[in-house]
């Protein structure tokens, strides 16, 4: 994308500060510097010590705000963390300018590298499942499970609502847009995206629209906004056209961890229909699909997603070796009686 087309963007030391992120109850930030990039994570402190450790990457335009609901239902379960992607959330720009899919999963790689983390339960909306499925096809030491929430996995016939986000990537379009919707206020872009990403918004608590518009007011003030936007659509579009080795239907067939995948029945943007062609792909899927949901049904239906998950885990034997660990513990003089008591009420 040509300097033309979208406002220079400072580099990432001198960008302005334009108001705090928004920490949920039991959430705490920080930022982690990596070689060529800086990312925010969001994590919750475990219930318990030993709990196996989790990630969870957002889509375009999300953050990793995105995940809270979950994270809160799985704190028994799982180490939660959640990354804020390069020119998302909190998280600058990466110095390269590197938003496709490649660079993306580049950064989440960088970032289980050098934390130590993995193996990890990797979770993945929309983008950020492409970006997981790339990294649990070239780096299946890091990955123990995948869920995928309506991943961004190429599609022949588009979903018609997501023509406009794929249009993002076109050269000219953004700047375009920019200055087409300068009068909107952000409680109509709010009110836009919600209804594009939901299958009902009317299950949005007026708690959680304050702070979608809150968050929105905030993301417009940075000067990178539409340029990371853009630039990641494009990014997306290049990943669908890629073929070989680096098509993301052939890096899902060479995943190896047990895999969740979660479509809904209301998803404007990912075809409910490719739920099927993805179960066959995915060597060790399970596949669940939520008629009511859009396309962020871990924001939606964060119960259900958590169940799921856990069926997920009961399947791969991962339940009972923490049983059996927490088991041990209280031989040895733990108290593991209370916390099997609240692992076993989670997600229900």
């Amino acid at each position: 994308m040509s300097s033309t087309e979208l406002p220079f963007v400072p580099p990432a030391n001198v960008l302005p500060k334009v108001g705090t992120v928004r920490v949920a109850e039991g959430e705490r930030l920080r930022p982690v510097e990596l070689p060529g990039v800086t990312l925010t994570v969001r994590s919750r402190p475990p219930a318990r010590e030993g709990l196996p450790p989790a990630l969870y990457v957002h889509g375009l335009g999300g953050s990793s705000q995105n995940w809270s609901a979950l994270m809160a239902l799985q704190d028994g379960v799982v180490d939660g963390e959640a990354l804020d992607l390069p020119g998302f959330g909190d998280s600058p720009p990466p110095d390269d300018g590197n938003y496709s899919v490649t660079g993306h999963a580049r950064a989440v790689i960088r970032y289980l590298d050098a934390s130590g983390r993995g193996p990890v339960h990797l979770f993945g909306n929309s983008l950020g499942g492409a970006i997981t499925t790339r990294v649990a096809a070239v780096r299946p030491d890091l990955v123990r499970t995948l869920t995928l929430v309506s991943p961004a996995l190429p599609e022949i016939r588009v979903q018609r609502a997501a023509v406009p986000t794929g249009l993002l990537a076109v050269p000219g379009v953004a700047l375009l847009f920019t200055r087409l919707t300068r009068e909107w206020t952000a409680e109509q872009r709010v009110r836009g995206v919600m209804a594009l990403c939901y299958g009902d918004p009317g299950r949005v608590t007026p708690e959680g629209f304050r702070n979608a518009v809150q968050e929105m007011e905030r993301r417009l003030r940075l000067p990178y906004f539409w340029d990371a936007m853009a630039r990641s659509a494009r990014g997306i579009v290049n990943a669908y056209t890629l073929g070989g080795q680096q098509g993301l239907w052939r890096q899902a067939e060479r995943v190896l961890a047990p895999t969740l995948l979660v479509y809904g029945g209301r998803d404007q943007l990912v075809g409910f229909r490719m739920a099927q062609k993805a179960a066959r792909a995915f060597r060790d899927s399970r596949l669940v699909t939520l008629p009511d949901a859009g396309h962020v049904a871990m924001m939606e239906y964060p119960e259900t997603v958590a169940l799921a998950f856990r069926e997920l885990l009961e399947d791969a034997g991962e339940l009972g070796a923490q049983r059996a660990r927490r088991a041990g513990r209280a031989d040895a003089g733990g108290d593991a009686v209370d916390e099997e008591g609240t692992d076993e009420s989670m997600g229900g």
